[in-house]
């Protein structure tokens, strides 16, 4: 195919990636949008999935009214857990509202062209030339498997995230490390697949998030703190809502907030479904994992030292995401290697803009420097407006008339 140029090249089509492409469109770039919109949730989420979010926190960002989840579903506020299928659902029509166009494609290269501007290679061949690139890859390049689980093939241990049909687990042992939302629902949706699940947790005990209330009193409200995207609290509050206060923060208490804010806990509506199909040990820390036969043999160590040694078919690692450019290898080696990093993660601007001017990164990947809040969808809406606003401060303003490139002002919200 013949090159071709775009103002603004984005990889990825889930909440961050459409939100910042809507942004830019309604500013009147040329954007190209490269992937199928919500992949990653409708692929690697395992079927009969709930969001954790709440239905008020869970809406992409738009420049246009009408485009929350909560416009679409108006009786859904808070209290209300959100299936898979429906969030998938409001996020192609988004798309297809928003920015028409989208591209079933991958990135497969992204090299520097010239002192301002980026070669970008896609799987079709085609090598667009873009003033400017956002990773909005999500968190599906940067899930994280233990060194302790490293190392066996993908048929005996696997992450969370690379299944959706956990029906070919039916009939078999499956251990599933972790203590969090991700590693509890996955038990409980084994379980319901006719498989025996046994959840080995780090954590002395399992944490759960309490029923929201739907009403407090003034009291209630000044005492307990407003209600974010994140939960209640002031400071909760101000991490959801103000992330850009966040990164004027000292590097060790972003950590801190990234690593303790929403700790590892299960939502409060599938408490009840942990049931006795479930077996559950808490305390225990994965030392080893050996192959054996045709299974794994795990051993974990509880807290007063004691070694167990736990047999099953399968290990499911719901283990979490580690943002790392190191593993983003559609960019070349020579762009990884001149971004600036701090623990793998990018070092952004105000602007979500890294060290070479021109790549931003949404989403997980600018948790490290705007908080907690970029692991939600929640944080989608702020990243966008930033990052549009930044990129059209430098770009030459044009409104395409037609084309997939074609800005959509008002969009018919039928």
């Amino acid at each position: 195919m013949s090159d071709s140029a775009s103002d603004v090249v984005i990889a990825g089509a889930g909440p961050y990636g459409l939100s910042t492409a809507a942004h830019l469109q309604n500013l009147g770039l040329g954007v190209r949008i490269i992937g199928k919109p919500m992949r990653f949730w409708a692929e690697n989420m395992p079927a009969g999935m709930f969001l954790k979010s709440e239905p008020f926190a869970s809406s992409l960002g738009a420049p246009h009214r009408g485009m929350r989840f909560t416009d679409r579903h108006p009786d859904w506020r808070l209290g209300q857990p959100i299936p898979l299928d429906t969030f998938v659902a409001y996020g192609r029509w988004f798309a297809a509202v928003a920015i028409p166009g989208t591209e079933d494609t991958e990135v497969v290269n992204v090299e520097r062209s010239g002192p301002d501007g980026y070669a970008v290679t896609l799987s079709t061949g085609e090598t667009i030339a873009a003033r400017t690139f956002v990773a909005a890859v999500g968190v599906g390049p940067f899930a994280h498997i233990p060194d302790e689980l490293a190392g066996l093939p993908s048929w005996l241990v696997s992450h969370s995230s690379a299944h959706h049909d956990l029906g070919l687990f039916a009939g078999k042992e499956v251990a599933v490390v972790g203590a969090g939302q991700s590693a509890l629902e996955t038990a409980v949706l084994l379980a319901d697949a006719g498989a025996r699940p046994h959840v080995l947790a780090r954590r002395p005990e399992l944490d759960w998030n309490t029923v929201p209330e739907a009403r407090r009193s003034l009291w209630e409200r000044a005492r307990g703190g407003p209600r974010s995207g994140l939960g209640t609290g002031y400071r909760t509050w101000l991490w959801a809502e103000q992330p850009g206060l966040v990164r004027h923060l000292p590097e060790s208490t972003r950590d801190r907030l990234v690593r303790e804010t929403l700790p590892p806990a299960g939502a409060w509506w599938l408490r009840d479904r942990l049931d006795e199909r479930v077996r559950v040990s808490t305390g225990r820390r994965v030392a080893k994992v050996v192959q054996e036969d045709d299974g794994v043999a795990l051993t974990t160590i509880d807290r007063g030292g004691r070694r167990v040694v736990t047999e099953v078919e399968h290990v499911i690692a719901a283990t979490g995401f580690v943002p790392d450019v190191a593993r983003l290898t559609m960019l070349s080696p020579e762009l990884r290697a001149r971004v600036t990093t701090r623990h793998g993660a990018p070092v952004l601007s105000r602007d979500f803009e890294s060290s070479l001017p021109g790549l931003y990164f949404a989403g997980l990947a600018a948790a490290p420097t705007f908080g907690p809040v970029m692991r939600f969808v929640h944080g989608a809406d702020f990243a966008a407006r930033r990052i549009a606003h930044h990129i059209i401060r430098r770009t030459p303003r044009r409104r395409p008339a037609t084309g997939r490139h074609a800005a959509v002002l008002e969009p018919d919200m039928r």
